[in-house]
C-alpha cells in the first residue's frame, strides 16, 4: 500500500466535524468526498501492525489493509485516492474511528461484545490468548507462579481486564500495573520493573522477536481465555463493512490469505528477519470456511 500522509484530512475537519460523518453518511461518502482515508496503525504490534527500519507502518494487518484500499478505490471511483496514516494506542483507537479522526484499523484488536456497542468488526481474521513474557532466567513457568511478583499489562486491552479477574477469581496475590503502549510493557520486564507482561501470545511472540537479545525473553503459561482479532470499523456503516468483509471473503476463499499468514507468521519478517514460527490455530483454520464475525463475549 502506498503510504501518503496528507494534509487533506485536517484542511477537511475545518469544514465538516469529524464526528458528523457518523451520522450524515458513510465511509465510503465521506472519503469519496475528500478523497483521503486514513488509516490507523500501530507501532509495536508485530507481525500485525507495527513500524519497519524505515518508519514506516508494516504487517499482516496493514497488508490486508492495503487490498481493502484498493477496493474503496474502485469503489468510490477515486484512482487519486490518498492514504493518510495514524498511529493509534489500545487507548485511543476507538474514540479516534468512532470521531472520524480514522476510517479503518486493521491492527490487533479483540472483537468482543463490549467493543461491539461502540464499533463494527468484520471477519475474524486471528485467535489469540493471554500468555506471560518473562525472562528465560524468572522462575515463572505459569500463572500460578505470580504469588507476590509484579504483572503489567497494556492499558485498553481485554488482557488487563483478563488479568485482574484471573487475580480475583484464583487469589493468585500479583500486583497488577500498567503501560501506555506494548513496547513500555516490554521495557518493564527487561529492565526487571516488572516480572511478567501479560497479552495475548502472538503479540508476545513478535515483542520477544525484535528484542536485541530475543533468547534473554520466554513466552510461559497456559493460554487464557481465546479471542478473536478482527478489522474495526465504524458502527452503522453497511456499506463499508460489506466491502471490507467482501474483501476478506476473497483473500480466505482464494488463498491468498493463506499465503499472507505463511509471510508474515511462518517466514523470516522485518527487521531482524526472525521467524515467529506460529502454524495456524484450529480456530482460524475454521474461520477461513464459517467467515464469522462472532465477539468474544
Amino acid at each position: 500500500m502506498k503510504v501518503f500522509v496528507s494534509s487533506a484530512v485536517v484542511a477537511l475537519s475545518l469544514v465538516v466535524p469529524m464526528g458528523a460523518w457518523a451520522q450524515t453518511g458513510g465511509t465510503l461518502d465521506k472519503v469519496k468526498a475528500s478523497g483521503v482515508i486514513t488509516v490507523a496503525y500501530r507501532d509495536s504490534s508485530i507481525p500485525f501492525s507495527y513500524l519497519g527500519a524505515d518508519a514506516q507502518p508494516t504487517g499482516f494487518g496493514w497488508e490486508i489493509c492495503g487490498r481493502i484500499v484498493e477496493q474503496v478505490r474502485k469503489a468510490t471511483g477515486r484512482a487519486d485516492l490518498k492514504v493518510a496514516t495514524q498511529s493509534v494506542t489500545s487507548q485511543n483507537r476507538i474514540p479516534l474511528l468512532a470521531n472520524g479522526t480514522v476510517d479503518i484499523e486493521c491492527g490487533s484488536t479483540t472483537n468482543n461484545s463490549e467493543r461491539a456497542k461502540q464499533v463494527s468488526f468484520a471477519i475474524n481474521y486471528f485467535y489469540t490468548g493471554t500468555r506471560l513474557l518473562v525472562k528465560s532466567s524468572s522462575p515463572i513457568k505459569s500463572f500460578a507462579d505470580l504469588k507476590g511478583r509484579k504483572v503489567v499489562s497494556t492499558t485498553g486491552t481485554t488482557n488487563f481486564q483478563v488479568m485482574r479477574k484471573l487475580n480475583a477469581e484464583k487469589q493468585l496475590g500479583f500486583e497488577l500495573i500498567s503501560a501506555k503502549d506494548h513496547a513500555e510493557s516490554a521495557l518493564l520486564v527487561q529492565s526487571d520493573r516488572a516480572d511478567a507482561f501479560a497479552m495475548d501470545d502472538i503479540l508476545l511472540y513478535g515483542l520477544r522477536a525484535s528484542a536485541i537479545n530475543p533468547a534473554e525473553l520466554a513466552v510461559v503459561g497456559d493460554a487464557v481465555q481465546v479471542e478473536p482479532y478482527a478489522i474495526m470499523l465504524r458502527k452503522d456503516d453497511p456499506a463499508f463493512k460489506q466491502l471490507v468483509d467482501a474483501t476478506l471473503t476473497q483473500l480466505m476463499k482464494s488463498g491468498e490469505f493463506e499465503t499472507l499468514y505463511k509471510k508474515w507468521f511462518q517466514s523470516p519478517i522485518p527487521p531482524k528477519g526472525i521467524n515467529l514460527n506460529a502454524p495456524m490455530s484450529r480456530e482460524l483454520q475454521d474461520n477461513l470456511k464459517t467467515l464469522s464475525d462472532k465477539p468474544a463475549l
